[in-house]
């Protein structure tokens, strides 16, 4: 007999977390589990859900990619005029979720966020493949278009426009870092009993751990 979503279940068993193991710097922590799931070769690591929400408390989430992490934050790239660029514009608060499946591992991240530097921006975008930068130009990102022909023709003829040029970064396109007051790290463990700690940044820039009911 086929299973329905509701038999869909397993049991985590791979490891615990105790507050005695883990980082008492929340982003030593993350580089820790971070580095781990390198190690793993999982695909995607840096995948992570962004969470957004609109000054009337409309909430939208969608996957983008961590590009950069330090004791600033969490940082990503994108065009600022998109759904999101525009919702963070105007509510600037944001949260993340990683999920590492094989890992039985998920943390979150919640904050403050803000541009990043002119200059990071530069760096991150020259570094990406001459099409990626061309893709930056060519999409309006979150807007309707007539059909995919649209994107191909775009991509003509900005081709043909930067051919012989260095391809400048939109002023449109730029980094965003999350800048976290709580990160919670959780593994999962047998019969829904997982484990979860709480980061939460006090006034002085350090940090409270606390334990969280499963």
């Amino acid at each position: 007999m086929d299973k329905t979503i509701a038999d869909l279940r397993k049991d985590y068993t791979l490891e615990g977390l105790s507050e005695l193991e883990v980082d008492l710097n929340p982003f030593i922590q993350f580089k820790k589990w971070f580095d781990q799931a390198l190690a793993a070769q999982l695909p995607e690591p840096n995948a992570m859900t962004i969470a957004t929400a609109t000054p009337d408390g409309k909430p939208s989430a969608r996957m983008v990619l961590l590009k950069d992490f330090d004791e600033r934050g969490f940082a990503f790239f994108t065009n600022y005029n998109s759904h999101k660029g525009q919702e963070l514009a105007e509510n600037p608060q944001g949260a993340l979720v990683f999920w590492w499946a094989e890992l039985e591992r998920q943390v979150r991240i919640s904050g403050y966020v803000e541009k990043v530097s002119e200059t990071e921006s530069d760096q991150y975008f020259h570094s990406r493949p001459a099409n990626s930068r061309l893709g930056a130009w060519i999409s309006n990102q979150s807007e309707v278009i007539e059909s995919r022909e649209v994107l191909e023709r775009r991509l003509q003829e900005f081709k043909s426009k930067y051919e012989n040029e260095e391809i400048p970064r939109p002023p449109h396109w730029g980094g965003l870092r999350v800048i976290p007051t709580e990160i919670e790290f959780w593994q999962g463990r047998p019969s829904r009993l997982h484990d979860r700690l709480l980061y939460s940044r006090l006034d002085n820039d350090t940090w409270k751990i606390e334990r969280l009911s499963p």
